[in-house]
């Protein structure tokens, strides 16, 4: 892998000076023209958009909120790892089930104890940013001693499964129901394998949009299910400010929620990892960084109301596809981001998909999250005949599964938090110097 040159190391200013360059691949410090900028950055901001705004009406968030502080936590990120990092950071679904064990949510509409959700939010941010610290002062090795893939991959598949039976009740309701849950899972397929180009990497927004319409078409035209009720899209402005809401701090759910940010250290530093081997450049220097805007972005955005932010993997695919590095274009699809925060108008339209159409978008997302957890593994040729890997891999699978809750007293810890602490600490008894001499 290259290195980074004399100019890296020892830039001129805190930002990039980011010199214009219209062929070939563009680096985090070079720029597009600025028309080819402002249309690069708007296809990252739709890259983004799907999961970003899935995620909050998942949780019972308000959409609106969740993609205004996404771009408010993509400029935060930007810079304090003076614009060097190419990241857009979105609403991260890591805290899905946590956030529904913590609030008892139903699964549709405005979620009644958000603000306890957002205090435990709170606490998975203060946390990260206490680990990104650490980083800043020790460096990453130990991070990838205590969280190593067959650990992350465990956790990961933990997340999905837990998530599944609430997927699957959105779209059990009846036989409708079921069927336009279906109808959009295969739409979210086919668009995934047999879509052009840039369509492609849009399988979740343009699946949300296919049920949407199927939904339209069988209950407000023909009649087969409940007619979505235009009237608050209709009434909602174009412009105004979005409903804000502050957290409660509540002992349960910031122990609940709080180990989250577990799976958020493991996220940003594949996120680095993967830019770094893209670029051919090790951005290694910016992980304490990048480790600690995100956890910033995190709490400020729980602060007010909105989802905790991770950096995106479908932001990565476009850079993939692109070879656009510049770190100008996610300025500029935050910049859009906050400016959609502010258009009630659209807020109501995504609070108008209907819940089997939400339901389906579910299966494939929470499945996706658990089936990240095999290529975690493969990537990373994680040797399960080993008993530690294989043992640790198979507690947190079934702990995330089967939602095994664990109480101290007056503190209780869900499945999500089971698996995730179990897995760290039953993968470092079972690899101590103690077992590897009882061998």
């Amino acid at each position: 892998m290259a290195t980074a040159t004399d100019s890296d190391r020892q830039p001129q200013g805190y930002f990039p000076r980011w010199k214009l360059k219209t062929s070939g691949v563009i680096m985090p410090e070079e720029r597009l023209s600025w028309g080819q900028t402002a249309v690069s950055g708007l296809q990252h901001c739709v890259a983004m958009s799907g999961s970003t705004i899935i995620a909050p009406l998942l949780m019972g968030f308000d959409p609106n909120v969740a993609v205004l502080f996404s771009g408010i936590g993509t400029l935060i990120f930007f810079v304090i790892v003076a614009g060097r990092v190419p990241s857009y950071l979105g609403s991260s679904f890591a805290f899905i089930a946590v956030v529904i064990a913590a609030t008892g949510y139903a699964g549709q509409g405005s979620n009644p104890n958000l603000s306890v959700a957002l205090g435990g939010i709170v606490g998975a941010g203060v946390l990260y940013g206490v680990i990104a610290l650490i980083v800043m002062w020790s460096g990453v090795g130990w991070v990838e001693r205590l969280l190593p893939p067959a650990v992350t991959g465990a956790v990961v598949a933990a997340i999905g499964l837990n998530l599944a039976p609430v997927a699957v009740k959105a779209v059990s309701a009846n036989a409708f129901d079921t069927a336009i849950g279906l109808a959009t899972v295969l739409i979210i397929g086919v668009v995934a394998v047999a879509a052009p180009g840039l369509w492609r990497r849009l399988p979740i927004i343009l699946g949300a949009i296919g049920g949407y319409l199927l939904y339209v078409l069988f209950a407000n035209g023909l009649g087969f299910g409940k007619p979505i009720d235009f009237t608050q899209l209709s009434a909602a402005p174009w412009f105004g400010l979005p409903n804000f809401t502050t957290p409660t701090f509540k002992a349960d759910a910031i122990f609940l929620i709080a180990p989250v940010a577990v799976i958020l250290v493991a996220e940003n530093l594949g996120h680095i990892k993967a830019v770094g081997a893209m670029t051919g450049r090790s951005l290694d220097a910016y992980l304490g960084r990048a480790l600690f805007a995100d956890s910033l972005a995190t709490i400020v955005a729980a602060c007010g109301g909105g989802t905790g932010v991770t950096t995106y993997a479908e932001n990565i695919g476009v850079m993939a596809a692109t070879k656009v590095y510049s770190t100008l274009l996610f300025a500029f699809a935050a910049t859009v981001s906050i400016l959609l925060g502010f258009s009630p108008k659209f807020g109501a339209l995504i609070l108008s998909i209907p819940g089997p159409v939400i339901g389906g978008l579910s299966i494939v997302l929470f499945g996706l999250i658990a089936a990240m957890a095999g290529r975690i593994w493969v990537e990373n040729k994680v040797d399960f005949a080993n008993p530690a890997n294989l043992i640790t891999a198979a507690v947190a699978l079934t702990a995330g599964a089967g939602d095994l809750t664990l109480k101290f007293g007056a503190f209780t810890i869900g499945g999500i938090g089971t698996a995730t602490f179990g897995a760290i600490i039953l993968y470092q008894i079972l690899t101590s110097p103690l077992a590897r001499r009882a061998e």
